[in-house]
């Protein structure tokens, strides 16, 4: 998308934005270390400006490859700088599109549902709460949430930190499952996602969290969620510059607070739709930044998060197309982990049990398309091709079989008959068909990845930590 001239042009921007405006940082023991670190601050303005020389030496601390922990071995996930491609689950619905087609507000329960359905979903890497339960106290809900998804996933997991509090009770919660806080800091399951704000400010609590993460050293995505045209210039070429300015920054105090501190850098922005007013997660021009901005994190040599929901309301045309068009061109650009994949509708306010699935199942044909073609001696087939020779039939040749299941995919709720087959086994249309597999799973997929002594204890802690958030307000 970017040619290394762009890329040069963006960088030398970035450090010119870095070193003239700087950034509003709303927390002086940041300021003041920063300011330790060869930062120019303004303490009574609350602005840092950082040199070349401070954001380099920050740079070579923090890690190209960062590894997220699954409770298997083969559910590990391992980020680098490189084109490699995993996929994050859905993210922070407050209402569900149930099975019965009814919008409403979301469960605890919906939460362990969607979180044992997207389980078992093979396209699915790292797995995100896809709701945030309305039928619990707000005040804390971040600490329910986590030990939910401790106790129903076997991959690692996402979670947002709920204060520098909320990260000291997540490492409390989380070193129950690993038996110990220091095997916990060894190989981390979760990931804390530290959100940052266009244009160019970090507000005092998120500054608190990103400083407390970093202490423990769980991995850390550093996500700025920009509005082309509303909180960042209208250009995608401006977004880039504030973007890659605003999250640098916040790598370079993650490593000033502990160097070798995991830091992904991560966005989840869009385009102001200027004859609507609203906000475009799936916008062309919005996959065209998440493009772009691929390219300049690992122009630093660091691990890319992006990705965005669709703007349809339903399982619909408009999703289809969004959510194709926006898986593919992320995985074609080497996107690290494309985020909010499975399950969001409605700019990621809503979600959909069957969602889940067409998304799974739109993924599984964008990574065969990235997968490509292997040309070899055998795969050119000019053996077989003498063997069965004209007019003849390769149904049956054992070179078809022997390729059917590696070069071919193999869809899950695609439909490729003709209309009578069909229309006989009672012409369902695609969501119809997520519908009844989402049945078939919830009814029979049931994991026991945490014992019931696990369990009880890591509730507990939770709800401590919960009621003392409550009690605080």
């Amino acid at each position: 998308m970017l040619s290394e001239e762009d890329i040069h042009q963006i960088h030398i921007a970035t450090l010119e934005v870095l070193e003239e405006v700087g950034i509003k940082v709303e927390h002086k023991p940041a300021l003041e270390l920063m300011a330790d670190n060869g930062c120019k601050v303004d303490f009574d303005k609350q602005i840092a400006k950082v040199p070349e020389y401070v954001l380099k030496k920050a740079l070579q601390s923090a890690p190209s490859r960062i590894t997220l922990y699954g409770k298997k071995p083969d559910f590990n996930v391992v980020l680098d700088d490189t084109n490699t491609v995993y996929t994050m689950g859905g993210a922070g619905a407050i209402r569900v599109l149930d099975l019965d087609g009814r919008r409403r507000p979301a469960t605890l329960r919906d939460l362990v549902d969607l979180t044992r359905l997207q389980d078992v979903l093979e396209n699915m890497h790292i797995a995100h709460f896809l709701v945030l339960p309305q039928d619990i106290p707000q005040e804390g809900a971040d600490r329910i949430v986590f030990a939910t998804m401790l106790k129903h996933t076997q991959k690692p997991h996402h979670t947002i930190p709920g204060g520098p509090q909320g990260v000291r009770d997540h490492v409390e919660i989380a070193s129950i499952l690993a038996e110990g806080t220091d095997q916990l800091l060894q190989a981390p399951f979760y990931l804390e996602n530290v959100c940052i704000e266009s244009p160019l400010y970090y507000p005092k609590e998120r500054v608190e969290e990103l400083i407390e993460v970093a202490k423990y050293g769980i991995p850390m995505l550093i996500e700025e969620d920009a509005v082309a045209g509303a909180t960042t210039p209208f250009t995608i070429a401006g977004t880039l510059v504030e973007q890659n300015a605003n999250i640098l920054c916040a790598v370079a105090l993650a490593q000033m607070v502990n160097p070798g501190t995991p830091c992904i850098y991560s966005i989840s922005s869009g385009i102001m739709d200027m004859r609507v007013a609203n906000y475009s997660a799936a916008a062309p021009e919005s996959t065209l930044l998440h493009i772009a901005t691929n390219q300049m994190a690992h122009f630093y040599h660091l691990p890319f998060q992006g990705g965005n929901t669709c703007d349809s309301k339903l399982p619909d045309a408009q999703m289809g197309y969004e959510r194709a068009l926006h898986f593919l061109a992320l995985a074609l650009g080497g996107c690290n982990i494309i985020h909010v994949a499975t399950g969001n509708l409605e700019q990621m306010r809503l979600a959909s049990y069957e969602q889940c699935l067409l998304d799974n199942e739109i993924l599984g044909a964008a990574f065969r398309i990235v997968e490509g073609i292997t040309v070899d001696k055998d795969t050119l087939g000019v053996e077989v091709l003498k063997e069965v020779g004209p007019q003849g039939n390769f149904l049956a040749h054992d070179h078809t079989l022997k390729y059917l299941r590696k070069t071919r995919w193999m869809p899950a709720l695609t439909d490729r008959r003709n209309w009578e087959a069909w229309e006989i086994d009672g012409a369902k249309d695609m969501r119809d068909r997520a519908r009844d597999d989402v049945t078939r799973i919830l009814k029979e997929h049931h994991p026991q990845y945490v014992s019931e002594d696990m369990q009880k204890e890591i509730d507990r802690v939770a709800q401590a930590a919960q009621k003392r958030v409550l009690e605080r307000k």
